[in-house]
């Protein structure tokens, strides 16, 4: 079941409702969701996967795979992709802030 985007996200390729492993945007394996609710108002925000066991082994076993390309990276490197991804939170942080403002129920 895929959620709709809520109507106060203007980017909407940052909503999204699975779990991110191994490079992959995936569902539950079991198929089973559980409901994110704005604990203030009630209001359903997405129906989100809910993962296991199976899913913690599979996202252990892909960032073990991924260390020796990340420890291979010079310091350079890695402070340069830290950096893209702070940049696109700041190119994003409206929208983010708007998320997690509905996802803890906060005015």
């Amino acid at each position: 079941m895929t959620s709709p985007t809520p109507s106060f996200i203007s980017n909407p390729s940052l909503y999204r409702t699975q779990g991110y492993i191994d490079g992959q945007w995936q569902a539950a394996a079991s198929g089973k969701t559980f409901a994110v609710l704005n604990p203030a108002t009630g209001e359903e925000l997405a129906q989100v996967p809910d993962m296991g066991a199976a899913e913690a082994k599979q996202a252990i076993a892909a960032a073990h795979a991924a260390l020796p390309a990340w420890r291979a990276k010079t310091a350079k490197e890695r402070a340069n992709i830290l950096r893209k991804w702070y940049t696109l939170i700041l190119a994003n942080q409206e929208d983010l802030a708007q998320l997690m403002t509905a996802e803890q129920g906060k005015p």
